[in-house]
């Protein structure tokens, strides 16, 4: 290896020079984001680049010299098959395929290899370009709200309330004073801190407590 001034180390072979692109490719894939590999067409692992050994918690190199199918479960059969007619009819094209592997974290994750046939010349047997796209993980259900107990008896004044009944219209129908009407309302809107009866009852609806499409209102059947 010589250096020339201004321009850096110039090799003196042509082997040289292939260890000097191959680094620099190297360098080149650890910042793409997209798990990439490139392995022989039989499935030895070539290289790798950074993302896509992380998928398996591993160092690139480590991944060197492996089968790619230890590390992936292919989903399609007729993926195989499609590759070698390819090769056979000296065929340069992507060929997407669906696999499964398990993460670093021990969970099973899904998604798409696109595997690339790349060579010099379309005589030789080409080597597999990889790239993986994984499918993102369904959307986890919204945690359940906490659970609000109310009595009977306040639910029926939550009821009786959404339909815009009086205090005394409340009273005689639940079979209770007027200031026992008052007593539960008071406490319930201390208890769900909200201002006034219209967020009670709004409230009531949204935890629940009252039955949601029906008129006129009445408490959820809360079995």
């Amino acid at each position: 290896m010589r250096t020339t001034e201004g321009c850096g180390p110039v090799p003196d072979s042509p082997r040289e020079a292939a260890v000097i692109w191959r680094n620099r490719a190297l360098r080149l894939l650890d910042h793409v984001p997209l798990p990439i590999a490139v392995c022989e067409f039989g499935g030895r692992i070539l290289i790798v680049n950074r993302a896509m050994a992380v998928e398996f918690g591993r160092l690139p190199g480590q991944l060197h010299n492996r089968r790619i199918l230890e590390f992936f479960t292919l989903r399609d059969t007729g993926t195989l098959e499609a590759l070698t007619e390819a090769v056979r009819l000296h065929r340069r094209s992507q060929y997407p395929a669906r696999v499964s592997w398990t993460s670093a974290d021990g969970r099973e994750r899904h998604g798409e290899m696109t595997v690339d046939l790349v060579g010099d010349t379309p005589e030789q047997t080409p080597s597999l370009l990889l790239s993986l796209r994984a499918a993102q993980p369904a959307a986890a259900a919204p945690a359940p709200g906490p659970q609000v107990e109310v009595s009977p008896v306040e639910a029926r004044i939550l009821a009786a309330a959404a339909r815009g009944d009086t205090t005394a219209q409340i009273a005689r129908e639940i079979g209770v004073t007027p200031d026992g009407v008052n007593y539960h309302l008071a406490r319930l809107t201390r208890r769900w801190r909200v201002p006034n009866r219209t967020a009670l009852v709004a409230r009531a609806y949204a935890t629940g407590v009252l039955a949601p499409g029906a008129w006129p209102p009445r408490p959820a059947d809360r079995r």
